[in-house]
């Protein structure tokens, strides 16, 4: 009996933590009330206003009205109030539009369909974190002595694929499953991919399950007169090799639909944003395809808000202290434009970076986490004081494969200057003035050409032979 009361409490236990899961995973889908959405634009309209009743009403219209003033008279005040309500009425209209433009959704764009099945799988070790590789063993300038292989050797690996996992094994015995664990748990990178160490097949064999695979030359070895066998390892760059345009890989599962090129699906929001970038809680919305550039239009214009707000405030504040007590309010002004400052500058310099490289913020994520991987794997290959050696085999990874922003980026355009322009437009004035609109319809993107038709990064010696 005591046993059965026991069953009941611990199913009773493992019902309730599961519908507790299920109760927190449809919260987390389901999107947030409107009016906790659009709060914050109500909080920022209020600073802006606030800040405009004290810049104007008691720090420039005491200068121009009594002809007096910590800093001036009436022609400074007038100057002051000039300037300020230049960047306050562009800053106030960037706002407005940016707020206005909705970022774009992809169900306004795309039927709701049931999940493509994956006809090619990629393998495991071929993604993007469980990826692993063999080291390869490069020959060395003293030549070595190696017994001759077996028949069965010699077949085992020629026949080596990159997707065999029981291919025939080294001389250290191991089998190459166990070698690549192995490799991948202490390095975290894979052979290198050059034409003289690395053949791929001239025609792409292909099994049942639609996987092309990539035939590996044995390394070069020569006769040393010592007998002594020395061999060095030399690893490359390991690149994601997930096939990311293919329709299969761009399924939302909580929309229901294949999602267009660069959209994402925002949990705040509750629904897929095209080319989306983040949600800014201060516009109450996301930041995507369509309002992108008006997003940076009021970072410029806020930075410069905030700038003139609080030099010119600080510099009255601190030549009223010194002859008497200065305006509680203006101290307070003082304090909030100080804040946003540092906020605006942060945000707009990261948002520049990144529109110059065509990167969205959730695109760079990915790209960070390469590199700290890659920063990893250096920590494990050198000591930390080889800082020549990590330089000179980052060189060698970027020389075989390109550059992780820019060449190996797939939506890299060529030049910053076409990524600017194709978020913020071919003409200056719209560069700062939030007029036009992305010449993106947030739909269909051109792809960088060093990535093959599926979204997979190629290396250099397979990219087109202008961009070698």
């Amino acid at each position: 009996m005591a046993k059965h009361d026991t069953s009941n409490k611990e199913q009773k236990c493992c019902g309730i933590v599961e519908e507790a899961r299920e109760k927190r995973a449809a919260k987390r889908n389901k999107p947030q009330p409107w009016i906790v959405l659009k709060l914050t634009i109500g909080l920022t309209l209020g600073i802006i206003a606030y800040g405009c009743y004290v810049y104007i009403g008691r720090f420039c219209v005491p200068m121009i009205k009594h002809n007096d003033g910590p800093l001036g008279g009436r022609g400074m005040g007038v100057g002051f109030l000039v300037v300020f309500c230049i960047f306050t009425v562009l800053m106030v209209w960037s706002y407005l539009k940016v707020i206005f433009t909705s970022p774009g959704h992809a169900k306004h764009y795309v039927q709701k369909s049931p999940r493509p099945m994956i006809e090619n799988p990629v393998p495991a070790w071929w993604d993007w974190d469980p990826e692993i590789g063999m080291a390869y063993w490069e020959a060395t300038e003293a030549p070595v002595s190696v017994p001759p292989l077996s028949q069965k050797q010699t077949e085992g690996h020629h026949n080596h694929t990159v997707s065999s996992a029981h291919s025939s094994g080294e001389s250290d015995g191991r089998p190459s499953g166990a070698r690549r664990e192995d490799d991948a748990r202490h390095t975290g990178v894979l052979p290198p991919v050059t034409e003289t160490h690395a053949a791929r097949l001239p025609k792409a064999r292909t099994e049942a399950n639609g996987n092309a695979h990539m035939q590996y030359q044995h390394p070069p070895r020569v006769h040393n007169k010592d007998s002594k066998a020395k061999r060095m390892p030399r690893y490359t760059r390991k690149v994601p090799k997930t096939p990311v345009l293919l329709p299969e890989h761009r399924y939302c599962s909580r929309d229901g639909f294949i999602k267009p090129l660069r959209a994402h699906h925002c949990r705040v929001c509750g629904t897929c944003v095209l080319q989306y970038d983040h949600h800014c809680p201060w516009i109450g919305q996301c930041v995507g395809a369509r309002n992108h550039k008006f997003f940076i239009n009021f970072l410029q214009w806020a930075f410069f808000f905030c700038v003139w707000t609080f030099s010119t405030l600080l510099a009255g504040v601190i030549k009223a202290g010194a002859h008497g007590s200065p305006d509680p309010q203006e101290i307070v002004i003082v304090a909030l434009s100080g804040l946003f400052t540092i906020f605006t500058i942060a945000l707009l310099v990261s948002q520049v970076y990144l529109t110059c490289r065509n990167q969205t913020t959730v695109e760079s994520l990915g790209v960070r986490r390469m590199k700290e991987r890659e920063k990893w794997v250096m920590g494990k290959l050198f000591a930390w004081y080889e800082f020549g050696a990590k330089r000179r085999t980052r060189r060698e990874w970027d020389e075989e494969w390109g550059d992780l922003d820019t060449e190996g980026h797939i939506w890299w355009l060529g030049s910053s200057r076409k990524n600017w322009e194709s978020v913020m437009g071919h003409h200056v004035w719209e560069w700062f003035l939030p007029i036009g609109r992305s010449s993106s319809d947030g739909l269909s993107y051109p792809h960088n050409p060093r990535f093959d038709s599926e979204g997979r990064w190629r290396p250099r010696n397979e990219w087109p032979a202008e961009l070698r």
